[in-house]
This record gives C-alpha cells, sequence and structure tokens, in this order.
C-alpha cells in the first residue's frame, strides 16, 4: 500500500492496516492529498452499516448506533480537538489557551460542546429521509477532511514547526485544498443534485470563519483547531441537509 495513503488511514481513523507509513516532517503534509478519500471510504462503509441497522431499529435508535460507529473509527481524534479548542477560549491570553489545549482534562466549555454536539448530529441524522440520510452520511466524511487540507494552508500556525498541527500547517500544499474543493463539489453534485456544492460551500465558509476566529484567539491555528473543523464541517453538512430534506429540496 503506498506510504502516504497508510498514514492517512492511521492518523484519521483506528482501522490496521498493514504495510509501511511515510516518514519525516512533511509527511503528513503529503498525506494530506489522501485526507477527503479517507472520509469518502468512511461514508460508504456508514451507509452500509445504516442501511442493515434501518431495518434493525427505530430510526432514532439506529441513528445513534450509526453516529456512535462514526466517532469511535475515527478514534474520537476531531472530538478532542473540537473540546481543547472550546476549553481554549476560556483562557486569560494566547499563552495560557496553548496551555489549557495541551492539557488532558476536559473542562466545563469542552464538556458542554461534546454533548451539544452530538446530540444536534444525531437529531440531524435521526430525522432525515433514508435517501438523503444515506447521501449525506458519504458526504459529511469527505467534507469535514477537506477542512484541514484547504484551511491548513491558508492560515499561519500558533506554533510554527512544533507539534502535529504546527508541522502540518507547514507542509501541507496551498493548491491541494482547491483540487479536492472542486472534487467535493462535484461528488455533492452527483449525490445530491444541484444543493450538493451549496451544502459543501456553507461548511467550508463556516469552518473557515470559525478556523480565522481561533486563529484570532489563540495567536495562530492549532492541531486542536484543525481537528475541530473537521468535526464542524461534519456537522455543517448534516445541518444544511437536514434543513433541505425539511424544506423537501433534497
Amino acid at each position: 500500500m503506498i506510504p502516504t495513503l497508510v498514514l492517512a488511514v492511521r492518523f484519521l481513523t483506528i482501522v490496521p492496516v498493514p504495510g509501511r507509513e511515510a516518514a519525516g516532517r512533511d509527511a503528513l503534509g503529503r498525506a494530506a492529498w489522501w485526507f477527503p478519500a479517507v472520509g469518502l471510504a468512511l461514508g460508504v462503509v456508514l451507509v452500509a452499516v445504516d442501511r442493515v441497522l434501518v431495518r434493525a431499529f427505530p430510526p432514532l435508535l439506529s441513528a445513534l448506533l450509526v453516529l456512535s460507529l462514526w466517532k469511535v473509527a475515527t478514534g474520537g481524534i476531531h472530538l478532542d480537538g473540537l473540546a481543547d479548542s472550546l476549553d481554549g477560549l476560556g483562557a486569560r491570553d494566547h499563552q495560557h489557551a496553548r496551555a489549557i489545549m495541551r492539557d488532558s482534562r476536559i473542562g466545563a466549555f469542552g464538556a458542554i460542546g461534546l454533548i451539544l454536539h452530538f446530540l444536534i448530529s444525531l437529531l440531524a441524522l435521526a430525522e432525515m429521509p433514508p435517501a438523503a440520510r444515506a447521501r449525506l452520511l458519504v458526504l459529511a466524511p469527505v467534507t469535514g477532511r477537506l477542512m484541514p487540507v484547504l484551511i491548513g494552508a491558508r492560515l499561519a500556525a500558533a506554533t510554527p514547526g512544533h507539534g502535529v498541527g504546527g508541522t502540518f500547517l507547514g507542509s501541507v500544499s496551498r493548491w491541494m485544498g482547491p483540487v479536492h474543493l472542486l472534487a467535493s463539489f462535484g461528488l455533492g453534485a452527483w449525490l445530491i443534485g444541484p444543493w450538493g456544492p451549496v451544502i459543501t460551500l456553507v461548511a467550508v465558509v463556516a469552518v473557515f470563519l470559525w478556523s480565522a476566529f481561533l486563529a484570532w484567539r489563540f495567536g495562530g491555528l492549532t492541531g486542536d483547531g484543525l481537528g475541530s473543523g473537521v468535526e464542524l464541517g461534519e456537522l455543517a453538512v448534516l445541518l444544511a441537509g437536514a434543513s433541505l430534506a425539511h424544506q423537501g429540496l433534497i
């Protein structure tokens, strides 16, 4: 298997894959080419599992099981970034914020944020018609993993060259993001029609504003900020899709 793909799968999921992963300080930045593809594979698995579960359980319970699998399969890495970023917002200054985010303990902001994030995602999935749910289960993981690739090359790192986030931000290609964005627009159009690219664009704008706010608040973007962008990108897709499905547009 391609070393950068092995690294991408191992970094983004808990799936054990054979092979040698790419090495070097810029390895994760090079592996970012595969991030949306890993999201696509995850989405396909989620749809397959969902189709089985909706036949066996009521909509709310099946949505809960699918969402649980979704987050467990990623090892909670992005949820951890979301919780740490929310906790960091209560800091006095940039250095205090980064110290809070390095702390393994979770604070009140992080805990409340994770609960709300999970509940909103759960209800968005549970209330969707099955057809729309399947399509968004594919689009959401792809769009979420587009965010570090697209935004990471456009915002400065809080600690350039230090830590996973700082190293990634310094090595990801600036034109990798636009290429994947166009591919995501195409995927959205194929899955959902004209509203597909709109859903992706809404998610991109929302996460860019969130990431820019974090960069201003923390003196630059961090690995936790990138992780939170993945989660919020997925959530934005689910919310936009749920709204359009509620209005009978998809």
